[in-house]
């Protein structure tokens, strides 16, 4: 015998709510072939169900199609914030500065190699050091390091950052919408075995074939085991009307 196959995914529980409702479309309450409360619960729940998953789905193509100019501003801000540190090192070894600059920007006096500018958080860290140390510099009158100079640093650390901030809220925003759809599953579920359940019954008179045949109109899903066959041979199906 075939057994029923319920949906397991978002597209095929949307799918088979569909079905019931388009089957149910124009059909008076006392025809339905399942029941009237049922119905008006598919009914409402369905475009919530639908809204969530489109939400997911947008939230999904947004964050990704922003990711290529996520890293491209992160890949800019490394690059100038690498080249800030260079060039302090450089004035150090000239004798252009003094080895206490480094401590100014968080440096270790007498480290000379540069630190993990690998992730987000280095880059947030780093940036905000060199600029508050620049200006701390600054404010004492001391000669603007160049080359890049701070202005221009800041410029691609804020660019950065903007997007950055961005893309955690993108972040946020799909997982809150995974959320909500694996919250709302359960619910689509259980309405789709009451459909289910009560379509069979409705057909429960019929012959077997005629009842599953029947009853797939309505979405329900069966799945046959190895070797099996449905004989359709001079089955005569009333339609629904």
């Amino acid at each position: 015998m075939p057994y029923r196959r319920l949906p397991n995914t978002d597209n095929s529980r949307l799918r088979a709510m569909y079905k019931a409702l388009q089957m149910s479309d124009g059909i008076p309450p006392f025809k339905l072939s399942f029941s009237v409360g049922t119905h008006q619960e598919v009914k409402f729940f369905y475009p919530e169900f639908n809204q969530a998953i489109q939400l997911q789905k947008e939230t999904l193509e947004r964050q990704t199609k922003q990711n290529k100019n996520h890293q491209e501003k992160f890949k800019k801000a490394r690059l100038y914030i690498s080249h800030f540190i260079q060039v302090l090192n450089f004035s150090i070894i000239r004798g252009e500065l003094p080895l206490e600059t480094r401590e100014i920007f968080g440096l270790d006096t007498d480290e000379k190699k540069l630190p993990q500018l690998n992730n987000e958080k280095d880059i947030v860290e780093w940036g905000e050091k060199l600029i508050e140390g620049e200006q701390l510099r600054l404010s004492k009158g001391l000669t603007p390091i160049t080359n890049p100079n701070i202005a221009r640093v800041k410029v691609h650390y804020e660019d950065y950052i903007k997007i950055h901030k961005n893309q955690i809220y993108l972040q946020g925003a799909y997982n809150n919408a995974l959320k909500d759809i694996s919250e709302l599953r359960t619910r689509a579920d259980d309405i789709i075995i009451n459909i289910w359940n009560e379509v069979e019954k409705y057909y429960s008179h019929l012959p077997a074939d005629e009842k599953r045949v029947m009853s797939e109109q309505f979405g329900v899903v069966y799945v046959y085991r190895k070797n099996e066959r449905m004989n359709f041979n001079n089955l005569k199906l009333e339609p629904v009307v």
